[in-house]
């Protein structure tokens, strides 16, 4: 058997059935295991993409490291994982480490956007996709949701149904999205001429302790008829502190989450929530990173994902 025959079969280019029978079973017979390092060092490709999130137990973050993970694998590629929590120095130093081409290309989904992030992103000698908001000059292929409409969506729909006295609990404000959910919940509020009372708005962090805490902070000064919380796990922490104090939702508290996860229809009630989209960004950015990898001439490009409300039975009607 020549060498370019047995390497095409190895490869899985190509060749012959008894030629491809005849390479597997040899290879079987000696144990041969392609090098993978070898491999990489003559193609300048490793086969492996990684993505960066800030909490790999979301499942918002699940959701879009499912889809990233469907789209690569069909490539032949394998997908690496890494939880930042949100730490800018962590985050930078991976996208420095890309300098090592350790990875063909990376997806990052930052919570926070620095001067920092930027320069190491647009110094990456790889493929790098964001996956959410990036200042407009930044010259690096972007997915992005749209959290002001969709908190937008959230307060319209709960003016709708007859609620005015409206409390939000939301992440941290020097967070690309707590300060995108923030602006959008004042600007539907005064949209609707309501007033935003600062004793209905409650900050903490995107996780349920903190969501259940700020919500009972919340209730304990203040009377709200309806709460829009900024991702599931905040609402879902918000049910179940409403649920303590008393509170029927949604006959006297109504309930909307964001992100619309497994979460929300796992909890009972089930919980209204506005979807972003997060395994769409995640098929997206994913395609924009392999079209990146086998065309580095390409132009940047931004795609741009619309909200969308499910409505369940956490914000029903006044009766």
């Amino acid at each position: 058997m020549s060498i370019a025959s047995a390497s095409r079969v190895l490869n899985g280019i190509g060749g012959s059935p008894e030629t491809t029978r005849r390479v597997r079973e040899a290879a079987a017979a000696v144990g041969y295991v392609p090098n993978a390092i070898a491999r990489s060092l003559q193609s300048q490709r490793t086969g492996l993409i990684a993505l960066a999130v800030e909490d790999i137990g979301n499942p918002v973050y699940v959701a879009m490291m499912r889809a990233i993970e469907a789209v690569v694998a069909e490539s032949g590629h394998q997908l690496l994982v890494h939880a930042t929590g949100g730490d800018v120095a962590g985050e930078t130093a991976l996208l420095r480490r890309l300098a090592h081409r350790y990875v063909d290309g990376m997806i990052i989904s930052p919570i926070r956007i620095t001067d920092v992030h930027v320069e190491a992103l647009t110094a990456s000698p790889v493929p790098v996709v964001v996956v959410g908001q990036l200042p407009e000059d930044v010259p690096v292929d972007n997915v992005r949701a749209d959290s002001r409409t969709g908190v937008a969506l959230a307060v319209d729909h709960l003016v709708g149904a007859g609620r005015t006295r409206i409390g939000f609990v939301n992440g941290p404000l020097d967070t690309v999205p707590g300060a995108a959910r923030d602006a959008g919940f004042r600007a539907a509020m005064a949209r609707h001429g309501l007033a935003v009372d600062p004793a209905m708005v409650e900050v903490g962090d995107f996780q349920y302790a903190a969501g259940r805490a700020a919500a009972e902070r919340l209730l304990a000064r203040t009377d709200p008829d309806a709460i829009v919380c900024a991702n599931d796990l905040i609402a879902v922490g918000a049910l179940h502190a409403l649920l303590v104090a008393g509170r029927r939702v949604p006959e006297d508290v109504a309930l909307v989450g964001m992100d619309d996860t497994e979460l929300a229809q796992m909890s009972f009630p089930q919980i209204s929530s506005v979807s972003l989209g997060s395994a769409e960004r995640g098929q997206l950015a994913a395609g924009l990173l392999l079209d990146r990898i086998a065309d580095g001439t390409l132009a940047p490009r931004r795609e741009h994902v619309a909200p969308s409300l499910a409505v369940r039975a956490s914000s029903g009607s006044v009766q």
